[in-house]
Formats: structure tokens, C-alpha cells, sequence
């Protein structure tokens, strides 16, 4: 499924064009919103007003069955970040000690299977 994009004046400021942009991107609106207004400080005002303004009138706005889906994702990510959810800094030490021996244990696996000889066999058969 492609995504489009849309304005979300629902979750917009002034036209929606940032909210959308967030959406599309899968970012954080408050982030969005930063970059353009450090890219109008920086000396792309005329830019940045006048990009906006073109996508506040090209962009269509979001439809409220698309609205309603991002709103139902939105909700679901919230607290996903252990560190939002406050998991406690020695919890997500020994979670991500976890997760990098199971990928440990994968790559083993996978160095196992490259110097066995039945991957010898399989790749001389190729070679037929």
C-alpha cells in the first residue's frame, strides 16, 4: 500500500502542513515544525513561506477515513520507547544485553552453516 501525502489540519498549527509531512515521514510533528522554523531563521524565510503556502494549496487535505487510521497508529505508539514506558536504565541494559546475544547466537549459526561442509556441497553443486 503506497502512502500519500496529505495535509492533517486536524493535528496542524496553521495549515496542516508540517502534521502531514510528520505523518508521511513517520516523524514526530514537534520535529517538523523545528526544521522549518530553523529554516526560516536560518535565511530561507521567503523559501519556507512560500513552500508552504504552495502546499497548504496543493496538497489535499487528509481524508477522515486516513485521519482516523493515524489517529488509531498514534495511539498505539505512544510509550513505546522503553525509556517513556520507565523501564529502569539496568532493566534496558540487560534487554539490550539480551538482544545482541541472541543476534550473537545468529551469526554463530549462520558462520556454523557458511563453514560446513554441507554449504561446500551446495555451492559445488551449484557450480554444475
Amino acid at each position: 500500500m503506497s502512502k500519500t501525502l496529505y495535509r492533517d489540519p486536524v493535528n496542524g498549527k496553521i495549515g496542516g502542513v508540517c502534521a502531514g509531512v510528520a505523518d508521511y515521514f513517520g516523524m514526530e510533528v514537534w520535529l517538523v515544525r523545528i526544521l522549518t522554523v530553523t529554516a526560516f531563521l536560518i535565511g530561507l524565510g521567503f523559501f519556507v513561506i512560500v513552500a508552504y503556502i504552495a502546499a497548504m494549496l496543493i496538497l489535499e487535505k487528509m481524508p477522515p477515513e486516513e485521519a482516523q487510521k493515524t489517529h488509531h497508529n498514534k495511539e498505539h505508539q505512544v510509550k513505546q520507547k522503553p525509556w517513556q514506558q520507565g523501564k529502569s536504565a539496568s532493566k534496558l541494559l540487560a534487554d539490550i544485553d539480551e538482544e545482541i546475544k541472541e543476534m550473537e547466537r545468529g551469526v554463530a549459526k549462520m558462520e556454523a552453516y557458511v563453514t560446513s561442509k554441507e554449504f561446500e556441497l551446495n555451492r559445488q553443486f551449484k557450480k554444475l
